[in-house]
């Protein structure tokens, strides 16, 4: 089980999304989550532009069918970046993958008139502070994509396996390293500090 939660996540958020063929879709953090989220939007047919911090998180979102990329750095930069790409009316989806707040602020202001903000990111360290004015004027839907029904995650875990099987999402080039158990230590260090070429490691059980 433990496993499949982190795919059955990735397709409750993007069923929250309501994504659809001919949408724009900014994804805001490219980690595990965001790249199976430029995974599953690609291949619904939306244009996709993934905005991540690190250049090997960009490359990654390419290779997974993002169709630009923006280098997460000053947030008004970066939302000019990105206005840049997509035109000054924004996003018909922005799905939040990051769990801080630069990330949110960038998220909230890619959002088109009538459009989604999804917020995907683990925000459990501290409170946060929206625009709540803009929100308001723009009219934008705010989705909190976290699901705490467990049979919403049962749910999730079917569909993974079923978009597994379909080809919609494909795991296994997104699992960058290896840990032996004993090595644990080093994997939560890993997983801290996200060197270079890092987005997901599996710990084996088998010692080797």
């Amino acid at each position: 089980m433990s496993d499949a939660e982190p795919l059955a996540c990735a397709i409750n958020v993007f069923d929250r999304s309501d994504i659809r063929s001919g949408q724009t879709v900014a994804i805001v953090g490219v980690g595990f989550l965001g790249a199976l989220l430029v995974q599953l939007a690609s291949k619904a047919g939306a244009r996709v532009i993934a905005v991540s911090r690190r250049p090997f998180s960009l490359d990654v979102a390419i290779h997974n069918g993002a169709v630009e990329v923006a280098t997460l750095s000053d947030t008004w930069e970066t939302i000019g970046r990105v206005r840049e790409l997509v035109g000054d009316d924004g996003c018909d989806r922005v799905i939040e993958a990051v769990g801080n707040q630069q990330a949110l602020d960038v998220a909230s202001e890619l959002v088109k008139v009538r459009g989604r903000l999804v917020i995907a990111g683990y925000h459990q360290d501290g409170t946060r502070q929206v625009n709540l004015q803009s929100w308001n004027w723009r009219g934008i839907d705010v989705i909190n994509a976290h699901e705490r029904d467990p049979a919403i995650y049962r749910e999730g875990m079917i569909k993974a396996a079923a978009a597994l099987a379909d080809g919609r999402i494909d795991p296994v080039p997104l699992l960058t390293h290896s840990f032996a158990l004993g090595d644990i230590n080093d994997a939560f260090a890993a997983m801290r500090d996200r060197p270079d070429g890092f987005l997901k490691a599996i710990v084996r059980m088998d010692g080797s």
